[in-house]
């Protein structure tokens, strides 16, 4: 049952929707929201703004060259100096190389790259929702059309019940309570329909909020691949692959390294250094009268280590070690929540994935039973031994039952999406998406970013990339009659 299309099983519904030559299938759609959405947009420029900190930590046990220069104007000489210049122009370079920092750039690295690794699970985790969004949307379009179809379709029978029931009244066959009954039926069927349109435009609006553009004859989804048998399978791949969890393992990790940070406070600073200056009094520097002119530059060059130990600050350093040591304690704890909550998830993913097959079985039972009831109320109808309510009470069971059926297919195929999602295994290449064009790489970025030292290079301006749909007209509840 699983592999029977929606739309292929409304066949029996007499609600086919038609397909052209522009049908758009599933793939379409997760490919579309994939290099469009901006929510994924913004969460891929989240993680490369978490790249960058693990050059900003490997900074700190860089070189660092700075240089200054200054001019100054003497206003007022000293009465007692007879060599007092009137200006002097200064220039100097300094240049420190750090030798040991407790620990604290190394760590710094550690723990940055380790929220690195967050953030692409991170990544995942965005990716993963925003394709069980957009499956729910592609299914909420796919059923509300059905609905319409079986709605649409139930007026038009109604109608004909109506009219019939009338002619039947006329010449004296049936009572003005059944015209009344067949009117009220047809009066509520077409407060359905237009129920059922509403339905369907705030489906469409919702899925082009999400994918960027509007739903053009979506086509039957295929069969999801890798559901897992039981639900202890399914929780044993979650806990190994769910970008989540995934996401909280890597900053539980990243804390620890932060508490060695915070401690590395107190510990003793080695740095080299050199630095060399240069003055010149451009022609102002004055001679002790009877000596030779005095140069007006002057140079200076120092070179040795500079070590620096902490012995009191406070306090500073020991309360920012036990604010680490309490942050990681958070983020430990946070992972055994976050588990618990993929256990949950799962476990539900799965049960509702189970019980909406069974339902599809049932309902399916149900539509066939529906379907002969009708048949055979409408043919003692016509000999007297059932009245015009019977045939509307069938008629509004068959309907139920087809509805019910169209919304139960839908909730298979979304929950099913749902597990696999839960298991870390709804993601674009799972998807087979690597096929429609190249994918986003995370890594890229990271191994561009960690290569630069040039304090001058820096990426464009950044513009908006996703696609807006300020220009696709208003949806309409409308669908296309076979």
């Amino acid at each position: 049952m699983r592999s029977l299309s929606l739309k292929t099983a409304l066949l029996t519904c007499a609600c086919m929707i038609a397909a052209p030559a522009s049908a758009e299938t599933l793939k379409d759609a997760l490919w579309q929201a994939y290099t469009s959405n901006p929510q994924l947009e913004a969460a891929r420029a989240q993680l490369r703004a978490t790249d960058e900190n693990v050059p900003i930590q490997r900074s700190s046990g860089l070189p660092s060259l700075t240089t200054s220069s200054t001019l100054t104007e003497f206003l007022k000489s000293s009465s007692t100096s007879f060599t007092s210049p009137e200006r002097q122009l200064s220039a100097n370079v300094d240049l420190g190389v750090p030798i040991y920092s407790g620990g604290s750039v190394r760590n710094g690295i550690r723990a940055a790259e380790n929220r690195v690794e967050a953030g692409r699970a991170d990544l995942r985790g965005s990716e993963s929702a925003l394709f069980s969004q957009v499956v729910a949307a592609y299914m909420d379009v796919i059923r509300n059309e059905a609905v319409v179809g079986l709605s649409s379709n139930n007026v038009d029978v109604l109608v004909i019940n109506l009219e019939a029931t009338t002619d039947r009244f006329e010449i004296g066959d049936l009572t003005r309570t059944d015209v009344a009954q067949s009117a009220s039926r047809l009066a509520l069927a077409r407060s359905d329909f237009r129920s059922a349109q509403a339905n369907l435009v705030s489906a469409r609006e919702n899925y082009i909020a999400l994918v960027g553009s509007a739903p053009d004859d979506l086509q039957p989804p295929p069969p999801l691949p890798g559901l897992p048998t039981s639900p202890d399978d399914a929780v044993n791949v979650a806990l190994e692959y769910n970008p989540d969890l995934i996401a909280a393992r890597e900053r539980a990790e990243a804390s620890g390294y932060e508490i060695e940070v915070a401690g590395a406070g107190r510990q003793p600073r080695l740095e080299a250094f050199a630095s060399g200056g240069y003055q010149n009094y451009l022609g102002t520097l004055d001679s002790i009268p009877g000596t030779a002119s005095a140069s007006q530059t002057s140079t200076s060059a120092q070179a040795g280590l500079r070590l620096s130990l902490p012995i009191f600050q406070g306090g500073r350093v020991s309360a920012q070690q036990r604010q680490a040591q309490a942050q990681s304690s958070a983020a430990l704890e946070q992972v055994i929540g976050t588990e618990r909550n993929v256990i949950a998830q799962v476990r539900a993913a799965y049960s509702s994935w189970r019980a909406a097959n069974a339902i599809i079985a049932s309902t399916q039972a149900a539509v066939d039973a529906a379907e002969l009831s009708l048949e055979g109320v409408r043919a003692e109808n016509s000999i007297g031994n059932r009245q015009i309510l019977d045939v509307l009470n069938a008629e509004q069971e068959l309907l139920a039952a087809r509805v019910q059926l169209v919304t139960a297919r839908r909730n298979e195929y979304v929950a099913g999406f749902t597990l696999l999602a839960a298991m870390g295994r709804a993601e674009a290449r799972d998807l087979g998406l690597d096929s429609e064009g190249p994918l986003y790489d995370p890594v890229a970025n990271y191994d561009r970013s960690r290569d630069i030292l040039l304090d001058w290079q820096s990426d464009p301006d950044p513009v908006a990339t996703s696609t807006r749909t300020v220009d696709i007209p208003a949806q309409d509840g409308e669908v296309s009659p076979d």
